[in-house]
C-alpha cells in the first residue's frame, strides 16, 4: 500500500557490546533480518557481531580476535556467516546452532576474497599471496573433506564472482509446475520456506564456475572441473566485477573508471562487446552497483551519483536538491538499491541519507521517460557523522548505515496523520509534526521526544502514543503546552473533549489527559477485546478482535451505549474480520472495512444502518455474474457494486471517513489492489488507470447508497485525511510544491496539508451555514437525479457562484435546459448566447461542450468533443485555447479538411508572437507562403531575399522582381523575371529601357501572348505596322491586327487574319471586302466561315460563284433555314447540278420533289440518297400512310433503275413483301431469295421462291432441291410439288437411266397429287391416272432387268411386250429397251436378231444419241457377226456424259427424291 501511505524512516542504533569499536564492514543476510558488523577496536583488535532488525545484539554470535576482520560473507539461505581475518584465518558462525567452526588453515595472509557459491554448498577463499581454496560445506557450515581446489595464483586476489549455473531440466519442469499451481513446487520456490526443505538444485552440475580478478588487472575463469583459464586483462586494477546472468555478460570496471562488457561462452571464453570511459573523479574509493540488470550506478565521493544505462548507451547524473534540506557541496560516498521498493539510497558525508524512488507505471511508460525523470527525490533521513557504507538487505527491506562511530538500522514506518475538528496533524520526520489549524489558517511545528505510532487531534489538544506511552499537548493560542504524559500500552486511542479513550483486554478505558481512568466500558468474552476506536461527532465506535462492534453516545457526562453490540460475522456471513470501523455524526450509520484471511483488505465496504437494522454492501469489484447468496439471517443485503465505474475496478478501499457534521456524507480512498493480476487485467490496466481514487457517497434511508463524486488523487497529494463540508482534506507529499494551483479552487494552507473544495462547492469559498446546507441538499438531490428538488434547494440563493456551480453540474449531467436558467441567474450573457447558437449542433455532447467552455471547464469540453468525434470543433477549441500542437495533431489525424487552415492560423499566431522562422514553416505548410511570407518579412529585406532565393518558387521570384522594379533596380528585376519565366514583364522592362530588339526576340521565342501584345502596342506607336500586325497575331489579338490591316490596305494579310479570328471579326472583314467591291469571293468565304450563310449565298448568287455555292451547300444541314435550302436547290437545278439539288432537297426534307427530280432527270438513287429519303417510323413530318406511299414510290423508282436490292429494301420498309420478293427475284440473288422467303413466312412468297429455284440448275445442287421441296411444302402447293417430283423422275431417267429412283420420285409425286387441293378434280384424276400408268410401265421394265440374270428369256419377252405398249413413249425411252435387247442378243451371239433391233433403234433414236444406249464395241460386234459393214453415221465423236463427278451428284439427287 506504499502508493498512498506516507512513510518515515525510524532509526535504531545497534547496541554494540564494545562502545569504543568502530564498524568497518556491514553485511545483510539476503533473507533474514540479520546484520553482520565487523568492527575495529584500538584496544582489542577486531570483532564480528550480529544484530536483529531493531539493532538488538545477538549475544551468542560475538567473535573477537586481536587482529582485524578483512571480509564477511553470508550463506545465501541459512543464517551462517563466514568471516575472513587479516591473518588468513576463516571462521564460520552458525547463528541458529550458536556455534563457531574454524576452516582448516590454508592461508597465512590477509583474506581478500570470501564468497559462498550460489547454492550455498561451497565456500571460496583467497588471500593476498594469491592462494585460492574451494571448500565443500555441510548444512551447519562445517568443512566437509579436503579442499576441492587449491591454487597458487601468484598475485593478490581482489574479486571473485560466481557464475550461476544454467537452469537444469528439473528446475524448468519445477517452474512449470509452480506456475500451474502445484503446492509442493511452489513451496520449493517460496522464500519463506527456503532453508527448511532440501536446497533446490538449480542446475544438473553444482554450478561451481567463477571468475577471479587479480591485482595485476587480469581476470581468470575457474570452471566446474577446476581448470583455470586466463580470460582478459585490463590496464589497471579491477575495482568491480559484476556478472549479468540474463545475458551471460561480465562487467569489468577498473580503478581509472574504464568499463568493459564481455560476452562469456559456456566454456568461459570472453569476447569484448564494448569499452567506455566513465566520467568521474579517480582516486576515491568508488561504490559501484548494477541495478535493473542494465544500469551501472557509481558513487565517487562527488556531489552527484552517476548512471550509465548499458541498454540505451546513455548516461546521466542525479544530485540531492538543496530545497529538500541538503547542503550545497554535500558529497555522496555510497549507494544501495532496493528493487522491491524501487528505492535508491545514497549516504553523504554530512550524515544524510538521500532517497530516490523509481517512477511507477507500466514498462512502456517508464521506458519513454528520459533517464533522469525515472527517479524522484524523497525527503532525506538525517543522521550525524559521515556515512561510509550503506546497504539494503533482508526480506524486510531494511537499510543499514555505517556512520564510522556506529551502525544505524533504518526501517520504514507509515507516517502518522490525523484530521478532526478543522485541525490536521501530519508527521514530517520521526519526531517532527506539522499541525495546521484551518479555522485560523496557521501552521505550527511540534517536536516530540518519542517514537510515535499514532496521533489524534481535536481543536483543543494533540495526543501522541506508541503502544508504550501517551503524550498530550494542549493547544493554547499559538503555542503547545504539554498537558500530560503517562505510560499506557494501548495500541489505539481516541479523544473526545476532555476524555481520552484507550483499550485493554475486554475494556475501553475513559481517561483524563493525565491518564486517570474515569470510566470503564466493559465487553464480554464473546464480544472480544476492543482493538479499534473512532470518534465522530458525539459518538464513539468500538470494534473488537472477534468482529463485534458497539457504539457509545458521548454527549453526556458519562458514555452511554447507543447501539448494542453487533456481531459482524452474523450481519455479513463469510466475509472475515473487521479492519476498521467508523460511525457517522448522528451515530446511526456504521461503515466497516473488512480484513480477509490473508491479512489483506477486502474490496467491499460494509454499511450498517443502526435505526433500520439494515445492511448494505458496496463492492469495488464489478459483480461478474456470480451473484452473492443472500445471508441466512432473515434480512437481505443491499448489494451495490462499482460495475458502472470501470475506472474503480481492481481497487480496494484503503481508508474511510464520515463527515464530522453532515451525517449523510461518506468518503473513502481506494487504491489499486496489489499482487492480484487477472489474466485480462494486464490489458485493462492501461496507462490511464489511476492508482488512487477518492470516492464520496451519500448514504440515506430512502435512497440507500449514492455515489456522489469520484476523482483520482491529485499527484501532489499523498493521502486523504478526512472530509468536512465543504472540503476534502489531504496530506501533501513532502517537497511537493503546489503545481501551478492546478486544482481549481485548491487553497494552499501549508506545506504538509491541503484542502480541496467538494465538487459542488468549487468557487463558493467559506460560505455561511445556510448556503452550505442548501448546497449540500442541492448536491444530494442532484446525485439522486431529482433536478426539481435540487432547484428548490438553491432557488433562494442569490450567489452567482452557486448558480455557476449548478451550471458546472449541468456539464456533468448534460442538462442544458437547467444550464440556461443557471446562466440567466449568473448574468452570463455571453454564455447564454453561445449556448443558444450551439443548439444547431446535432450532437448533445457538442452542445454541452460549448457550455463547458463558457464556464472555463476546458478539460471537460475537450473530453466531450472527443466523445462525439467532433474533431472540427475540437480543432477550433485547441486553437482558441492556444494548444496549437494538439490542434495540428487533431487536424492531421482526424480533421484533414481544416489542416491547411490550422497551419495558417498557427502561422499567424507565431508571427504575432515574433517566432518568424516557425511561422514561415507553417505558412509554407498552409500553402499561403507566396503572399504571407513577403508581407511578414517586408521589414527584413535581406531575410526576404534569402528566402526567395532558397524557395525557388516562380510566384515569389515574380513578386521579388516587381519589388525590385518598384525600387528602379531594373537589372536585378530582369534577372528575377527571367527566373520566374514572366515573359510579359521581361518584354515590358526591355521596352521601357528602349531595348525593343531584345524584347522582340523574347516574344518570338516564347510566343507569350501578353508579351507579344505589349510589343505590338510599342511597334504600333512607332508606326512599324508590319511588326505590329505580326505581334498582334502572335498575341491572338486579331481584331487589333485587322484594324491595322484595314487602315493600311493590307488586304492579303487581312484575309488570313480574319480567318484566324472570331466570327465577328470575319463579318467585319467581309463587309470591308464587300464595300470595296473587289475580291467578292473573299467576302463570300468570310461570310460563310462566320456562319452567315444567307448573306454568303446572296453574294454568291449575285456574283454567280459556283464553287463557293457548292462549298456553302455542303455546310447546310437540316438545322439550316428551309427557304435557304429550297433557294439553293432551285439554283442548282437551273444550272443542271442535279445531284447537289437533290442533296439540298433531301436536307430540306422535300422528299417528293427529290423523287420527282430523280425520275425526271433519271438520277440513280444511291443507297445514301434512299436512306435520306426514308422517313423514320416515329417521324412527325409524315403520316404512316404517306410514309409507306413514299417508300413504295422510292422502290418503284429503284425497280425502274434496276436497283432491285434497294427496291426490295424499300418495299420491305413499306411493308409490301410481295413486291419486295418480286424485286428480289429480278435481282436473281439466290441466297437472299432463300433468306427472304424464310423470314417472310408468306405462302405466295414461298411458292414464288420455289418456282424461281426450279428455274435454276437444281439437279446439280442438292441444297436447292431441299429448299424447293421445303418451300412448296411450306407454301402448301402440293400440286406444284408433285410436278417437281415428276420432273425429278424424268431427270433420273434421261440423265442417269436410273428407273428405280425415277419410280421413287413418281411415288412421291402420286402422294403429293392425291393430297393436293386443286381447282378441277377431273383434271387431278386424269393426271393421277397418267402418273400411275407411267409407274406401271417403269415397274415392268425394272422387273425385266432384274430377272434377266436368272431367266433371260422371260426378261426378253417382257421387253418385247413393252415395245408393243401404246403409251410406252411417255414412260420409258425406246433406246433403253432396244439397247437392252441388242446387248442380250450379242451375248447369245444371235447377231441377226441383234441387227434387227439395232436397225429398229436407228429408226427411233437420233444417230448422235445411239452410243448413249449401245457401246461402240457392241455395234461393231453386231455388224461383224451379221457381216455387214459399219456405216459412217454410226461412228460420230463420242462424248460420254456423266464423269465421276456427275456420278456423285446423281446419287445425291436420287436420294433426295427417294426421301423428300
Amino acid at each position: 500500500v506504499t502508493a498512498s501511505i506516507m512513510a518515515v524512516y525510524v532509526d535504531h542504533r545497534t547496541e554494540a557490546p564494545d562502545s569504543v569499536a568502530s564498524p568497518s564492514h556491514i553485511a545483510w543476510h539476503p533473507l533474514h533480518p540479520l546484520l553482520a558488523v565487523a568492527s575495529i577496536s584500538t584496544a582489542s583488535g577486531g570483532c564480528v557481531d550480529i544484530y536483529l532488525e531493531q539493532g538488538e545484539h545477538v549475544s551468542d554470535a560475538h567473535v573477537e580476535r586481536s587482529f582485524q576482520v578483512a571480509s564477511l560473507s553470508w550463506h545465501p539461505s541459512r543464517p551462517i556467516l563466514a568471516a575472513g581475518w587479516e591473518t588468513g584465518e576463516v571462521v564460520i558462525l552458525n547463528k541458529q546452532e550458536k556455534e563457531h567452526h574454524a576452516v582448516p588453515p590454508n592461508h597465512n595472509a590477509k583474506i581478500t576474497v570470501l564468497n559462498w557459491s550460489t547454492n550455498g554448498t561451497c565456500l571460496v577463499s583467497g588471500d593476498r599471496h594469491g592462494v585460492l581454496v574451494l571448500w565443500r560445506m555441510d548444512q551447519r557450515g562445517r568443512v566437509q573433506g579436503p579442499a576441492l581446489l587449491k591454487q597458487e595464483c601468484g598475485k593478490c586476489l581482489s574479486h571473485c564472482v560466481f557464475r550461476p549455473p544454467p537452469p537444469g531440466e528439473d528446475f524448468v519442469q519445477l517452474a512449470k509446475a509452480a506456475v500451474g499451481g502445484d503446492e509442493k513446487a511452489l513451496d520449493m520456490f517460496n522464500w519463506r520456506k527456503a532453508g527448511t526443505g532440501t536446497p533446490l538444485k538449480m542446475g544438473l552440475q553444482e554450478g561451481l564456475s567463477f571468475f577471479i580478478a587479480l591485482t595485476d588487472g587480469s581476470v581468470h575463469y575457474v570452471s566446474e572441473k577446476g581448470k583455470t583459464r586466463h580470460v582478459l586483462s585490463t590496464d589497471s586494477l579491477v575495482q568491480k566485477l559484476l556478472f549479468m546472468e540474463e545475458r551471460d555478460v561480465l562487467v569489468v570496471i577498473t580503478e581509472n573508471l574504464q568499463l568493459s562488457l564481455h560476452a562469456i561462452t559456456r566454456e568461459g571464453e570472453a569476447e569484448e562487446l564494448m569499452k567506455v570511459k566513465l566520467s568521474g573523479k579517480i582516486g576515491h574509493s568508488a561504490d559501484i552497483i548494477l541495478i535493473d540488470h542494465s544500469l551501472v550506478v557509481t558513487a565517487l565521493g562527488e556531489t552527484v551519483i552517476r548512471f550509465w544505462d548499458l541498454d540505451r548507451d546513455e548516461n546521466y547524473v542525479l544530485s540531492p536538491d538543496v530545497q529538500f534540506g541538503f547542503e550545497g557541496g554535500e558529497c555522496i560516498n555510497c549507494v544501495s538499491y532496493c528493487s522491491a521498493k524501487g528505492l535508491l539510497a545514497a549516504g553523504t558525508n554530512k550524515g544524510r541519507i538521500a532517497m530516490w524512488r523509481k517512477a511507477a507505471g507500466s514498462d512502456q511508460s517508464i521506458r519513454a521517460l528520459e533517464g533522469k525523470e525515472k527517479w524522484k527525490l524523497q525527503a532525506p533521513t538525517e543522521l550525524e557523522g559521515n556515512v561510509i557504507q550503506i546497504k539494503w538487505g533482508s526480506r524486510k527491506n531494511l537499510l543499514a548505515v555505517n556512520i564510522i562511530s556506529s551502525v544505524v538500522i533504518l526501517s520504514e514506518q507509515a507516517m502518522s496523520s490525523h484530521f478532526h475538528q478543522q485541525v490536521a496533524v501530519v508527521q514530517v520526520s520521526p519526531n517532527l509534526f506539522n499541525v495546521t489549524f484551518f479555522s485560523t489558517g496557521t501552521t505550527h511545528s511540534l517536536r516530540v521526544d518519542m517514537n510515535v505510532n499514532g496521533v489524534f487531534t481535536t481543536k483543543d489538544a494533540v495526543v501522541f502514543w506508541n503502544g508504550k506511552q501517551v503524550t498530550v499537548f494542549e493547544c493554547s493560542g499559538d503555542a503547545f503546552r504539554s498537558a500530560g504524559s503517562f505510560l499506557c500500552d494501548s495500541p489505539v486511542l481516541s479523544v473526545h473533549g476532555e476524555n481520552l479513550y484507550t483499550v485493554e483486554p475486554y475494556r475501553v478505558q475513559v481517561r483524563t489527559w493525565q491518564g486517570t481512568v474515569k470510566q470503564l466500558l466493559v465487553f464480554s468474552e464473546a464480544e472480544g477485546n476492543p482493538c479499534l476506536l473512532d470518534v465522530c461527532g458525539n459518538f464513539l465506535a468500538v470494534g473488537t478482535d472477534l468482529a463485534h462492534f458497539k457504539i457509545f453516545d458521548l454527549s453526556r457526562r458519562e458514555a452511554k451505549v447507543h447501539c448494542n453490540s453487533k456481531n459482524f460475522s452474523e450481519l455479513f456471513p463469510g466475509l472475515g474480520g473487521i479492519a476498521s470501523v467508523k460511525c457517522n455524526a448522528n451515530g446511526n450509520k456504521v461503515s466497516i472495512l473488512v480484513s480477509k484471511a490473508d491479512g489483506n483488505i477486502d474490496s467491499k465496504i460494509c454499511f450498517y444502518d443502526v435505526e433500520m437494522d439494515k445492511v448494505t454492501l458496496f463492492d469495488f469489484k464489478a459483480e461478474q455474474g456470480n451473484g452473492r447468496e443472500k445471508p441466512s439471517s432473515g434480512q437481505g443485503i443491499d448489494n451495490r457494486s462499482a460495475v458502472d465505474y470501470p475506472e474503480l475496478h481492481s481497487h480496494i478501499p484503503a481508508c474511510h471517513f464520515w463527515d464530522q457534521s453532515e451525517p449523510r456524507l461518506f468518503v473513502c480512498e481506494a487504491i489499486l489492489e496489489t499482487g492480484l493480476q487477472y489474466p485480462d487485467q494486464k490489458k485493462k490496466q492501461t496507462e490511464s488507470t489511476m492508482d488512487v481514487w477518492i470516492i464520496s457517497f451519500f448514504s440515506t434511508e430512502e435512497h440507500g447508497l449514492l455515489l456522489q463524486d469520484s476523482f483520482p488523487l491529485p499527484s501532489s497529494y499523498q493521502v486523504l485525511l478526512g472530509i468536512e463540508v465543504p472540503h476534502y482534506y489531504f496530506a501533501k507529499k513532502p517537497g511537493e510544491a503546489e503545481k501551478g494551483q492546478a486544482e481549481s479552487g485548491s487553497i494552499k494552507v501549508s506545506q504538509m496539508v491541503a484542502r480541496r473544495p467538494m465538487r459542488d462547492f468549487i468557487g463558493l469559498g467559506d460560505c455561511d451555514k445556510t448556503t452550505r446546507d442548501a448546497m449540500l441538499n442541492f448536491s444530494f438531490y442532484l446525485t439522486a437525479g431529482d433536478m426539481d428538488e435540487a432547484f428548490k434547494s438553491i432557488k433562494l440563493i442569490k450567489s452567482e457562484a452557486v448558480w455557476e456551480s449548478m451550471a458546472r453540474m449541468c456539464v456533468k449531467t448534460q442538462r442544458l435546459d437547467v444550464a440556461k436558467i443557471c446562466l440567466g441567474n449568473m448574468g452570463h450573457a455571453r454564455g447564454a448566447k453561445a449556448l443558444r447558437e450551439a443548439e444547431q449542433e446535432p450532437e448533445q455532447e457538442a452542445r454541452v461542450a460549448v457550455l463547458a467552455i463558457q464556464l472555463g471547464m476546458l478539460e471537460d469540453a475537450e473530453r466531450l468533443y472527443k466523445a462525439c468525434k467532433r474533431y472540427d470543433l475540437l480543432n477550433k477549441f485547441y486553437q482558441a485555447s492556444n494548444q496549437w500542437q494538439k490542434a495540428i495533431e487533431t487536424a492531421e489525424a482526424h480533421d484533414r479538411v481544416h489542416l491547411r487552415t490550422t497551419y495558417y492560423n498557427y502561422a499567424k499566431h507565431l508571427e504575432a508572437t515574433g517566432e518568424h522562422s516557425l511561422a514561415l514553416t507553417h505558412y509554407e505548410k498552409s500553402d499561403t507562403h507566396r503572399f504571407e511570407v513577403p508581407r511578414m518579412l517586408s521589414e527584413d529585406l535581406q531575410a526576404l531575399e534569402n528566402y526567395v532565393n532558397k524557395m525557388k518558387d516562380k510566384s515569389l521570384w515574380k513578386w521579388w522582381a516587381q519589388y525590385l522594379e518598384s525600387q528602379s533596380d531594373m537589372e536585378s528585376a530582369l534577372k528575377y523575371y527571367a527566373l520566374a519565366q514572366d515573359y510579359f514583364s521581361l518584354v515590358r522592362v526591355h521596352c521601357f529601357q528602349g531595348n525593343v530588339q531584345k524584347a522582340a526576340e523574347i516574344a518570338n521565342e516564347t510566343g507569350n501572348w501578353a508579351a507579344s501584345y505589349h510589343l505590338a502596342r510599342q511597334y504600333e506607336s512607332q508606326d512599324e505596322i508590319k511588326q505590329a500586325v505580326h505581334f498582334y497575331t502572335r498575341a491572338q489579338a486579331f481584331n487589333n491586327a485587322i484594324r491595322l490591316c484595314k487602315e493600311n490596305n493590307l488586304d492579303d494579310q487581312l484575309m488570313n487574319l480574319a480567318l484566324l479570328s472570331s466570327p465577328e471579326d470575319m463579318i467585319e472583314a467581309a463587309c470591308y471586302y464587300e464595300e470595296k467591291g473587289e475580291q467578292m469571293d473573299r467576302a463570300v468565304m468570310l461570310y460563310h466561315k462566320a456562319g452567315h450563310f444567307s448573306k454568303a449565298l446572296e453574294l454568291a448568287f449575285a456574283t454567280q460563284q459556283f464553287g463557293a455555292l457548292q462549298l456553302i451547300a455542303e455546310d447546310l444541314d437540316e438545322h439550316s433555314d428551309p427557304a435557304l435550302l429550297a433557294r439553293c436547290s432551285d439554283f442548282f437545278i437551273e444550272h443542271a447540278q442535279y445531284e447537289k439539288a437533290m442533296e439540298l432537297l433531301l436536307t430540306a426534307k422535300k422528299y417528293r420533289e427529290a423523287l420527282q427530280l430523280c425520275l425526271k432527270q433519271n438520277l440513280t438513287i444511291t443507297e445514301e440518297m434512299a436512306e435520306k429519303m426514308t422517313v423514320s417510323k416515329d417521324s412527325k413530318d409524315l403520316s404512316e400512310e404517306s410514309r409507306r406511299e413514299l417508300l413504295e414510290q422510292i422502290a418503284d423508282c429503284c425497280m425502274r433503275q434496276g436497283n432491285y436490292h434497294m427496291a426490295t429494301k424499300k418495299y420491305t420498309q413499306a411493308g409490301n413483301k410481295l413486291k419486295a420478293m418480286r424485286a428480289l427475284l429480278k435481282s436473281g440473288d439466290t441466297e437472299k431469295i432463300v433468306f427472304f422467303a424464310g423470314v417472310s413466312r408468306q405462302r405466295e412468297i414461298y411458292i414464288m421462291a420455289a418456282n424461281y429455284l426450279q428455274s435454276l440448275d437444281w439437279c446439280k445442287d442438292p441444297e436447292i432441291m431441299k429448299n424447293i421441296i421445303s418451300f412448296y411444302t411450306k407454301g402448301r402447293a402440293l400440286d406444284l410439288l408433285a410436278g417437281f417430283y415428276e420432273a425429278c423422275a424424268q431427270v433420273e431417267i434421261d440423265e442417269y437411266q436410273n428407273y428405280e429412283k425415277a419410280q421413287g420420285a413418281l411415288t412421291e409425286a402420286c402422294k403429293c397429287l392425291s393430297k393436293a387441293k386443286t381447282r378441277s378434280p377431273l383434271e387431278q384424276e386424269s393426271k393421277l391416272a397418267l402418273l400411275q400408268s407411267k409407274m406401271t410401265l417403269i415397274k415392268r421394265f425394272i422387273h425385266a432387268r432384274r430377272v434377266y440374270s436368272e431367266d433371260p428369256k422371260e426378261a426378253v419377252r417382257q421387253c418385247e411386250l413393252l415395245l408393243a405398249e401404246q403409251d410406252f413413249d411417255n414412260a420409258i425411252r425406246h433406246g433403253d429397251v432396244l439397247g437392252f435387247l441388242v446387248e442380250h442378243y450379242v451375248q447369245v451371239e444371235d447377231f441377226r436378231m441383234a441387227h434387227r433391233y439395232l436397225e429398229e433403234m436407228q429408226k427411233r433414236v437420233p444417230p448422235t444419241s445411239l452410243s448413249y444406249y449401245v457401246t461402240q464395241q457392241t455395234i461393231e460386234a453386231v455388224h461383224r457377226g451379221a457381216g455387214i459393214p459399219v456405216s459412217r453415221t454410226l461412228v460420230p465423236e463420242q462424248i460420254r456424259h456423266g464423269s465421276e463427278e456427275n456420278k456423285e451428284v446423281e446419287d445425291d439427287v436420287a436420294d433426295e427424291v427417294e426421301d423428300p
